[in-house]
């Protein structure tokens, strides 16, 4: 797991917002100088509140969104400096899992229509028995029958639909999967049954994945590392047992604490850290560290410095002045 597959060297992403009747217009800074990789074979947790930069950050790996600067490095090619044309056989290797099972299935096409649409329209195989004789077969690895073939995705329930959607990117055989919350518009039940389900699939064909989620319980347990976003800037990069059992960054501090726990003796002795304030707007970020405003720890030098993304322990990187 030493090789790198996935190189994010300064990514930054920014929207710029029009002027209307009686307001002035602006750039949201959603993701601003982010910098991670994910090595062969590896699973890398992306966390945060909504709207810190998690699914931009995905977009641009998959590049539905252009980066505005910085570079994306997929086998060793910078991919965001690729034409149209040159992506094309890039885009067979990289592929995403969307979070919404309900709306990323086109409803007027049959499961075995949508799975087997890219192996179509990428011209892997074109003998429509072969490409039927396929379907069955991704359908059984995600734990579909292949009657299921036949059916709406309105005749399936939300699981169901999930797996397919797993289905279809393992379609292609994808070195990459970028899973964009997966699980979380599922029930608690399920999410573990996708979950489990994506570790197998994970062992048996060598998959690496971009996991992101706001749900730490489900990040832990399918994570190797953790990448921790905040108003679009990374605050914190660690394996993951050393960032659940020592986080160095206020945030992640907080994050953790706000996490249940299943036994109430000690759900009622442990110490919360609760943010003041709400998120600032990324359309006018804070300066220095972003997260100073909400920060119980920060000091004048926070409102006035940006922290840079240090090494503070051997694989344990944070954002931090006072870390």
């Amino acid at each position: 797991m030493s090789e790198a597959l996935l190189e994010v060297k300064h990514l930054s992403k920014h929207f710029h917002i029009p002027g209307g009747i009686g307001r002035s217009g602006g750039i949201v800074r959603a993701i601003d100088n982010v910098s991670f990789s994910i090595r062969r074979g590896e699973t890398v947790g992306l966390v945060g509140e909504s709207g810190c930069g998690k699914t931009t950050t995905g977009r641009c790996v998959l590049l539905l969104e252009r980066p505005t600067s910085g570079s994306i490095w997929f086998e060793g090619v910078d991919i965001a400096a690729l034409s149209p044309r040159e992506l094309r056989s890039m885009r067979r290797k990289v592929q995403v899992i969307f979070q919404d099972p309900y709306s990323s299935l086109n409803p007027r096409m049959t499961i075995g229509q949508i799975i087997a649409e890219p192996l179509k329209v990428h011209g892997i195989i074109r003998d429509k028995a072969k490409r039927e004789a396929r379907v069955r077969e991704l359908l059984e690895q995600v734990g579909l029958l292949p009657q299921h073939a036949a059916r709406y995705p309105h005749q399936l329930s939300g699981g169901q639909r999930q797996r397919v959607g797993i289905a279809r990117a393992l379609a292609m055989e994808p070195a990459l999967i970028i899973c964009d919350e997966p699980v979380s518009a599922l029930d608690v039940s399920i999410q573990a049954q996708i979950v489990n389900l994506l570790e197998d699939l994970q062992k048996r064909l060598g998959l690496t994945y971009l996991f992101i989620a706001h749900d730490l319980s489900v990040v832990r347990h399918i994570s190797d590392r953790v990448v921790v976003m905040y108003l679009g800037k990374i605050v914190e990069v660690a394996d993951r047992r050393a960032l659940y059992e020592d986080p160095l960054h206020p945030y992640t501090q907080a994050l953790l604490s706000a996490v249940p726990i299943p036994d109430p003796a000690l759900e009622a002795s442990r110490n919360r850290t609760v943010l003041r304030g709400e998120v600032p707007s990324p359309l006018n970020p804070p300066s220095g560290c972003v997260f100073h405003p909400r920060c119980p720890k920060a000091i004048e030098r926070c409102a006035a410095e940006i922290p840079p993304l240090r090494e503070i322990k051997p694989g344990h990187w944070a954002a931090c002045h006072l870390a």
